[in-house]
C-alpha cells in the first residue's frame, strides 16, 4: 500500500530518537520525547487550497522540523507515519 497526500499535506516518517544522550545517559522509554524531525516520504501536489494558491516548498526525501502537536499519525503495513500541512513544516534541515 502506498499513501498519496492530497492538497498541501506531507507525510513524514518520524527519524529514531537517540537511546543515550551525549554524555552517555541512557534514557528509558517513557522519559524520551518523540523528535519532531522527519523525512519526507511524500508531497501533495499543492495548487488551490482553500481558496489560495499553494506552491509545495519541500521534496520527497528531505529532512524537516515539524510543529509538535501537528498532523495525524498513520500506521499502514507495519510502518507509522504522520501526515500533516505544508504549513506545520517548520523548517527543512540542510548539511
Amino acid at each position: 500500500m502506498k499513501l498519496v497526500p492530497l492538497g498541501d499535506r506531507i507525510v513524514l516518517k518520524q527519524l529514531v530518537a537517540e537511546e543515550t544522550t551525549k554524555s552517555g545517559i541512557v534514557l528509558p522509554g517513557q522519559s524520551k520525547e518523540k523528535p519532531q524531525q522527519a523525512e519526507v516520504v511524500a508531497v501533495g501536489p499543492g495548487g488551490m487550497v482553500d481558496g489560495k494558491e499553494v506552491k509545495m516548498e519541500v521534496k520527497v526525501g528531505d529532512q524537516v522540523i515539524y510543529s509538535k502537536y501537528a498532523g495525524t499519525e498513520v500506521k499502514l503495513d507495519e510502518e507509522e507515519y504522520i501526515i500533516v500541512k505544508q504549513n506545520d513544516v517548520l523548517a527543512i534541515v540542510s548539511k
